[in-house]
């Protein structure tokens, strides 16, 4: 049965810290255990911080047997600042030796795809489904999630067709609440294909959705409350994302 666990930190950076030794600790020993690791990479401050942490071990990971999916991105131009695999590659990718065959990016509007984001949503399902695990998905062994105020993941939002999504693992969102309007997301029945699902929050103007999504609330409310690995799902928290937490 997966176990959820809270942990809490005095700031970010501790946040950050911790979050980067575990991510180690995780990958080498997937690595160690059949010769690679797959992981999902998140955007956002706290998750762009962790990869731009991650350099000072780029030693300890052999970067070139590890499998690196998105969890969503903005259906933008490619080389567009604003993209994730943009902001990712300028903190960490472009300075570890991962093979170029095990990047896998989603789409940019001005790809082969041209402008239909459903296509280019068509076409990441199946890279998933073609994996190098050799199943039908990869099960990947961590999905990295930051999390917005009112409980978004990846692009899915409360109360939209993308959180609700039971079956597929990647779909179209063409009417995002928060710009740009078109990104292509993971579902939730994609990110509980992961082992470990963390998910890196900080900030006091989280507080209230935190709560929510560790007590229990109906992931169409609260979209991180249907973020659930495999085997465990951890919370990771600076003090003011912790503050509305019964717990201390």
């Amino acid at each position: 049965m997966s176990k959820t666990t809270v942990l809490q930190y005095l700031d970010a950076q501790a946040l950050v810290d911790a979050a980067r030794s575990r991510f180690v600790d995780v990958v080498t020993a997937a690595q160690a255990q059949r010769g690679f690791a797959s992981v999902v990479l998140t955007g956002g401050g706290t998750g762009i911080a962790l990869l731009e942490a991650l350099r000072a071990d780029s030693g300890a990971i052999d970067w070139g047997k590890v499998d690196i999916y998105f969890g969503d991105e903005r259906f933008l131009p490619s080389g567009d600042p604003e993209r994730n695999e943009v902001q990712a590659s300028e903190a960490l990718l472009d300075h570890v030796d991962v093979h170029p065959d095990r990047v896998f990016r989603m789409a940019a509007s001005d790809g082969p795809h041209g402008s239909d984001p459903e296509v280019a949503a068509a076409t990441y399902a199946q890279i998933l489904h073609s994996g190098s695990e050799g199943g039908p998905t990869p099960q990947f062994d961590v999905h990295l999630l930051g999390m917005g105020g009112e409980g978004h993941i990846n692009s899915l939002f409360p109360h939209t067709d993308a959180v609700r999504e039971q079956h597929r693992f990647v779909v179209a969102v063409e009417d995002s609440p928060k710009p740009p309007p078109v990104r292509i997301t993971l579902t939730l029945p994609a990110v509980r294909r992961a082992q470990h699902v963390w998910l890196l929050v900080s900030g006091a103007n989280k507080a209230d959705a935190v709560a929510a999504a560790v007590g229990g609330a109906d992931s169409d409310e609260v979209p991180s409350a249907g973020a659930l690995g495999t085997e465990s799902t951890v919370w990771f928290l600076d003090a003011g994302a912790a503050s509305k937490l019964d717990t201390v």
